[in-house]
């Protein structure tokens, strides 16, 4: 994707007075975790979620991956209103939209490197050809394309991160949301995978990253700060 094509202005997650509340078994309000939260990512920026702890980003994180639903307001991902999907309609879009990297690899030990890029293909119905062809790519893609037999325990942690890169690009995605995806790696290897997802970055893909890190949310365009629910700061650096 060239730059003209980055600054078209196509909106990828658009969150419209989004509201989060969790309710106590006697149906009483246990926190507004988000209180109203309007937010728009252009396709191909790279963000920044940041906030203290009970801030709400991780539930700000979880409405964009959609893995929670919110209480009340619009999210349009990739140009549909998720909000009005059944959860069938709504696990079949998310595998298609959106690629996730957590701080917890979760590779299946049991499987080598490129049987599990291939996991979300194998949900989506994708053929056994094609779906090693995309996996195999993915993985040259990360650097990994010496290693496709290894199974996870075979590999270092950066490696295992790497792996886990390749199996959230490989059903194309339009997001890429990376949730710490540094914290069980030390400072070297935890670099060498930022500089990955840069390249990512650099190559058009737009990235969601939750950091409490600093030196983290510098390498990106733009860094969204969060405090009680809603966001308190929005700046492009």
């Amino acid at each position: 994707m060239n730059d003209s094509q980055r600054e078209s202005g196509a909106v990828v997650c658009e969150l419209q007075q989004i509201h989060k509340t969790y309710f106590k078994p006697d149906g009483s309000v246990l926190v507004d975790a988000l209180a109203g939260v309007d937010c728009s990512i252009p396709r191909g920026q790279y963000v920044a979620i940041m906030g203290p702890s009970g801030s709400g980003k991780s539930t700000m994180m979880n409405v964009l991956g959609c893995l929670d639903r919110p209480t009340s307001g619009a999210y349009l991902l990739d140009g549909q209103d998720v909000a009005q999907m059944t959860d069938e309609q709504l696990s079949a879009y998310r595998g298609q939209k959106i690629g996730f990297v957590f701080q917890a690899f979760n590779l299946i030990s049991q499987l080598t490197i490129v049987e599990n890029v291939e996991v979300p293909l194998f949900y989506q119905g994708v053929l056994k050809s094609e779906r090693e062809a995309r996996a195999k790519a993915k993985l040259e893609l990360v650097g990994l394309g010496d290693r496709l037999t290894h199974r996870p325990a075979e590999l270092s942690g950066g490696q295992q991160q790497r792996v886990a890169i390749a199996r959230a690009l490989v059903s194309e995605p339009v997001v890429l949301m990376a949730d710490e995806p540094t914290g069980n790696l030390d400072s070297a290897t935890g670099g060498a995978i930022l500089e990955t997802i840069d390249e990512l970055h650099a190559q058009g893909m737009t990235i969601l990253m939750v950091t409490h890190d600093d030196a983290i949310a510098n390498r990106c365009q733009r860094v969204v700060c969060l405090r009680d629910g809603l966001i308190e700061t929005d700046t492009l650096q």
